[in-house]
This record gives structure tokens, C-alpha cells and sequence, in this order.
């Protein structure tokens, strides 16, 4: 996989296809792969005609691991998908994030919406601006010295998925308490930019996307049928509706 530098910090991405360029950020613990290469998203907006660009966010999959929670700060992150724009020569584009990609794809739609032909906030409603869902129980279990060790459900989830996936705990549980920075409704109600919230109807972690897209001028709402936060990441409505979105935005 390329990688380039932003700063001090190797970031591994991946770039192909043609067409409108889309990038994709994926969520926490998850990376480039697991997010959207085996979920079979880079295929299917490829033979919709983009080029997909996706990247492993600082901490996981194949990018740097850092173990300082000021290193994740939401404006540290999104500043890494404008670098990679930038590395690669692409003034605009498409910005799809999932979860913590989605807090970060809406950093880049307030303070840089120049850089944005659209926003697509997967898997995040109002958690963008209330909080809520994994937080330090989940950094706790994260470092703990095995999963049996671990009581807390919740915790116990991300961390047999950050064990299933090899991923380094400590530099993940830095991002977790990293990560938590939420915006303001005044803020979403400044985003300028197309805006698609999807979000699964049983994902008991992002909040309601109803209540952001009411924040968010002109935002559109996809619901995912019966799909949970984990679930709805491959669903074909999801999908269907995206492409739909890109279709249709300016």
C-alpha cells in the first residue's frame, strides 16, 4: 500500500479507479479494509465511476501508532484527509466518513467546506453533538491485560474486535480518549456543504440522525433498515442510497 508523510506522521491510504474523486475514512478500530475494502465499497463506487481514495486514520491499520491522546484530536485527524488530498493533487472531493470518520468528515465540511463537493456522515447522528457511545470504559479495555480481564459489554466488543484485528490497544485506547471532541449545533447549522446522514434504525451509538439532519441545512436522512452500528456498514441500502446522493449533488 502507498503511504505518504503528514508532518511526522506516515499515513497509509489506498487510491484507485477514475472519475469524481471520493475519499473514505473510516471509523474507530476499524481501518481502510475493514471499513470499505471488504465491504465491497471500493468496488461498487468504482464501477459507479469514482476514483476511491481511502486511508488508514493515524493509529490504525497500516498508519502510525501514537500514544498521545492530544495526537487525535478530530482537527489533528481531519487534517490528515486534507494532506493526503493534497499529496495526490485533489482540490475537491466527495468526503464519506463512518462513525469517528464521520465526527472528522464534519470538521472538514465546517472549517473547510472549499475542499468538499459533499459530506456523507455514516453511522453518526446526534452523538456528533451530544456525545455518548464508546468512551473510557471502552479506552480501559482496550488496556487491559487480556479480554477475560474485561466486564464492561460494551468494552468487551471493541476490544475482541482490536484483537480479532491485531491492532495495536494502546495507541487505539490514545485515540479513543483523543477523539471525543464534539461540535456545537450552531456549528452544524453553519455546514454549507450537501449533506447525507446515514444511519442504521436499531444503531444504538450514533444518535438520531432525524435530529442532526434537522441541524444541518438542507441535509438528507437515509435510514438503514434493521441494521445495527456494526451492521449497517455493508448494507446494500446504504449503498444504494449514497450512490443515489452522489448522483444527484451539485
Amino acid at each position: 500500500m502507498p503511504s505518504f508523510h503528514n508532518g511526522a506522521v506516515e499515513i497509509a491510504y489506498l487510491d484507485e479507479g477514475e472519475g469524481d474523486p471520493i475519499v473514505l475514512v473510516h471509523g474507530f478500530a476499524s481501518s481502510k479494509n475493514v471499513n470499505w475494502v471488504y465491504p465491497t465499497w471500493v468496488s461498487e463506487l468504482r464501477k459507479d465511476g469514482h476514483r476511491v481514495i481511502a486511508l488508514d486514520n493515524r493509529g490504525h491499520g497500516d498508519s502510525a501508532k501514537l500514544y498521545d491522546p492530544a495526537q487525535y484530536a478530530i482537527a489533528e485527524m481531519a487534517a490528515d484527509v486534507l494532506a493526503l488530498m493534497d499529496h495526490l493533487e485533489i482540490p475537491r472531493a466527495d468526503v464519506m466518513g463512518y462513525s469517528l470518520g464521520g465526527r472528522i468528515a464534519g470538521h472538514i465540511a465546517l472549517t473547510s467546506p472549499q475542499r468538499m463537493r459533499s459530506a456523507i456522515f455514516g453511522g453518526i447522528g446526534m452523538a456528533m453533538i451530544e456525545g455518548g457511545g464508546p468512551g473510557e470504559n471502552v479506552a480501559l479495555a482496550l488496556e487491559a491485560p487480556s479480554l477475560d480481564d474485561v466486564t464492561d459489554p460494551v468494552g468487551r466488543t471493541f476490544r475482541a474486535f482490536a484483537d480479532q484485528t491485531r491492532s495495536d490497544r494502546l495507541a487505539l485506547a490514545a485515540c479513543m480518549r483523543g477523539s471525543r471532541g464534539l461540535m456545537s449545533r450552531e456549528d452544524a447549522g453553519r455546514i454549507t456543504v450537501p449533506v447525507l446522514i446515514a444511519v442504521g434504525t436499531t444503531d444504538e451509538v450514533a444518535g438520531s440522525a432525524s435530529a442532526l439532519g434537522a441541524l444541518i441545512p438542507g441535509a438528507e436522512v437515509l435510514e438503514i433498515p434493521n441494521r445495527d452500528h456494526m451492521r449497517a456498514v455493508g448494507d446494500k441500502v446504504y449503498k444504494a442510497g449514497v450512490i443515489d446522493f452522489l448522483s444527484r449533488r451539485a
